[in-house]
């Protein structure tokens, strides 16, 4: 069970969150909805206890399970396996650990009280399901479509999406009573995306989960809680609605409809009673007394004022036309890379000209970050050259956004990459949603979204002809992706992207594609674009 009572949330010296209240109870399956930055990953880090909350209270009862959008990685767990990982859910890992010591230790000095630890660490085990808890850690990676040679590698060598699903599986293996999920299905292929929603809809804990991911919101959540925030105002207020995403959306129309008609009735009202009361207020004796009378009634009315619902503004987002270059702006050759075991990939080679668009496919582990990597400059090949044409300016969108250092504002990473008047820098990040003092905010302190929103106004900032976008839709909300679709659909230079979103495929309509990790080529297609989900 988890409370929440008048939770506020501050972020960035700003309050994003004022008075929350709710419960989840055991079997309730909850979406918290809203814009990109209007505070739910906030939330949700005080929700699980990684953040404080500036007022109100947070009441936890049994386990907890929380998925943060961007986990991170310790020097101790990036040496773990995945297997070891995901058991650490139960602490069977540390039980495992210890059950060795113990029995070397015995077979080193049987006494009682040696033998008796034993058996306890050994019941403990045993109580954890470690028996069968391998098989099981197993199925659950296998469901969110992590291979089975992946399992025992240890976690460093995984790519970004495969971290991710080790991450969500040692949470989902960890049997909370609670679960707390922030953007699940990123990274997660159809089939993956399939699993998950099987597994939530049989959940019997309770969920709250954050996700823009309409079909999950559908399929998984039985209640809603809309999170709005007015990006000049101090704080955002929860409105909680029953049933589906669907059942919600349209719920939340009829409410804005009514409420629009009854703010602009009060409003009518006030203008009425003060004309009439401006009208009064020189005439002297009982009408002055009366306009009194009027003056208090709009004053009334003020005090209960009725706020019509804000038009939800939505980015609008224009990319500069790439500077010059040669006609081949792209050449790879025989790129080979591992990470101290197999390789990933051996003897890539291609090229790209100037205004094309390069899709590389692959499931997750086939290498297409890691190539995207290389291509950026940001790791060696081991074996292999990359070679750039005449004039080419590479700008790299990081899907893990690395480029994003906590303890610096945003308009400082946009300075690093474009000179320009205050004014003219804050307007860029403005054309992202980036509005008003976030300009001056730790970079740090941002969701998910809004980093995705700083790094694309970082490659808008760049001004470059060869953009690589690994999974630049991830986090975005509806509106804003259909917008950076429509910004880079429209934009001349060459592009190599690896994404999972097929309608931001189809937007762009790539030439070609790569296929990972074999490297081979092919002509686009209406066939190979069914199966941009499951790659």
């Amino acid at each position: 069970m988890l409370r929440a009572v008048d939770v506020a949330v501050e972020v960035g010296g700003r309050k994003t969150v004022v008075g929350a209240s709710f419960t989840l109870q055991p079997g309730d399956k909850v979406g918290l909805i809203g814009r990109n930055g209007a505070g739910k990953t906030s939330l949700l880090k005080v929700l699980a206890g990684e953040a404080p909350a500036v007022e109100g209270t947070v009441t936890r009862k049994g386990a907890l399970g929380y998925l943060n959008q961007d986990p991170r990685r310790t020097a101790h767990v990036a040496e773990v396996t995945a297997l070891q990982h995901v058991l650490g859910g139960r602490e069977l890992d540390e039980v495992v650990v210890r059950m060795e010591k113990l029995r070397l230790r015995m077979e080193e000095d049987p006494t009682e009280a040696n033998v008796q630890r034993h058996a306890r660490a050994t019941d403990e085990f045993e109580r954890k399901g470690g028996y069968a808890a391998e098989s099981e850690v197993r199925r659950i990676v296998a469901g969110l479509g992590l291979a089975a040679d992946r399992v025992d590698l240890p976690l460093r060598v995984l790519s970004g999406g495969e971290r991710r699903r080790v991450e969500l599986a040692r949470i989902l293996f960890g049997g909370s009573d609670v679960l707390l999920l922030d953007e699940p299905t990123n990274h997660l292929d159809v089939d993956a995306k399939t699993w998950l929603m099987g597994f939530l809809r049989q959940y019997r804990g309770a969920l709250l989960v954050v996700s823009h991911d309409i079909e999950l919101l559908d399929e998984a959540i039985t209640r809603v809680l809309h999170l709005e925030r007015d990006p000049h105002a101090d704080g955002g207020s929860l409105t909680e609605y029953k049933g589906t995403y669907t059942q919600y959306r349209t719920a939340r129309a009829l409410d804005e409809k009514r409420l629009a008609k009854q703010a602009a009735a009060q409003q009518a009202e006030v203008v009425r009673l003060s004309t009439l009361a401006d009208k009064m207020r020189g005439q002297g004796g009982q009408r002055t007394r009366k306009a009194k009378v009027l003056d208090h009634r709009v004053e009334r009315l003020e005090a209960q004022k009725i706020d019509a619902p804000k038009v939800e503004r939505h980015i609008s987002v224009k990319l500069p036309d790439p500077p010059h270059a040669g006609r081949v702006v792209l050449e790879v050759a025989d790129l080979a890379k591992s990470y101290g075991g197999p390789s990933i990939f051996e003897d890539v080679t291609f090229a790209i000209e100037k205004g094309e668009r390069l899709l590389v496919m692959g499931l997750n582990g086939a290498g297409k970050t890691s190539l995207l990597r290389i291509l950026a400059g940001q790791t060696e090949p081991d074996l292999g050259e990359v070679r750039f044409g005449f004039n080419v300016s590479v700008g790299y969108y990081a899907q893990e956004h690395e480029n994003i250092r906590a303890g610096t504002t945003l308009l400082e990473h946009i300075q690093e990459h474009r000179a320009g008047t205050l004014s003219e820098l804050r307007g860029l990040l403005g054309m992202f949603g980036l509005t008003g003092e976030m300009a001056f905010q730790d970079a740090g302190t941002l969701s998910g979204g809004e980093k995705t929103k700083l790094s694309l106004a970082l490659l808008t900032a760049g001004r470059h002809n060869l953009l690589l976008l690994d999974e630049p839709t991830n986090n975005l909300d509806p509106p804003s992706r259909a917008a950076v679709g429509d910004a880079l659909a429209s934009w001349k230079g060459a592009m190599v992207i690896v994404s999972h979103d097929p309608e931001f495929v189809r937007e762009l309509r790539p030439q070609r594609v790569l296929l990972m990790p074999d490297g081979t080529l092919d002509y686009m297609s209406d066939d190979m674009l069914d199966l941009v989900a499951l790659a």
